[in-house]
């Protein structure tokens, strides 16, 4: 099995302010741009066997701008449906609800459109990307690559590390940084986290 790479999208204004950023379409900012164009080197120094990209367009432009232009487009990796809690900012959140935690305690039902998604519903879509990325593994040599969003990625490495999606909380995740998930004596185990060239 080769190594699983990680890459969060760029930064966007929504992802600077903190506000929960799901379905809400949002591009990439200037230096959103520039964070990906800096892991170049980085995907560059790997013979990459499979890509996956969500369909949102930061992570699409992310893909593109580190050379990914071939990324194959899942929608089991779009961010979180955070329901009626889109757009809004856990500052915002707890002012309400104090003690409230995204990672265990989900969010407030939303439209019809985009509901929300429980901790256990993101797992499981994570277990979804999870066994496409091991059976591309076994179809090419080389590495996968996945591009997407930090909450979602968060828990896709907890459930990749055998652990509950809600363990996503322990794997703080910046914009426009690099992961690898990788083996060790056929466990998994993380090999580079937020891994972002110098500027």
């Amino acid at each position: 099995m080769g190594d699983l790479f990680l890459v969060r999208h760029g930064e966007t204004a929504w992802s600077r302010s903190g506000r929960h950023t799901g379905s809400t379409d949002v591009p990439l900012t200037e230096n959103g741009r520039e964070e990906a164009r800096r892991l170049v080197p980085l995907i560059r120094s790997h013979r990459i066997g499979a890509a996956f990209v969500s369909p949102l367009q930061r992570a699409r432009e992310t893909a593109q701008l580190i050379g990914l232009d071939e990324a194959s487009l899942d929608t089991d990796l779009r961010e979180w449906d955070y329901g009626g809690y889109e757009g809004v900012t856990t500052v915002e959140i707890q002012r309400e609800r104090p003690d409230w935690f995204l990672f265990t305690d989900g969010v407030a039902p939303g439209p019809p459109e985009h509901p929300g998604e429980t901790p256990q519903e993101v797992g499981e879509r994570a277990d979804r990307v999870l066994a496409k990325v091991d059976a591309a593994f076994a179809n090419n040599e080389g590495c996968v690559v996945l591009v997407a969003h930090g909450h979602f990625l968060r828990v896709l490495t907890a459930r990749r590390l055998g652990l509950p999606a809600s363990s996503g909380a322990l794997f703080q995740l910046a914009t426009g940084t690099l992961c690898r998930l990788s083996t060790e004596h056929g466990r998994p185990v993380i090999a580079g986290w937020n891994v972002r060239p110098p500027s």
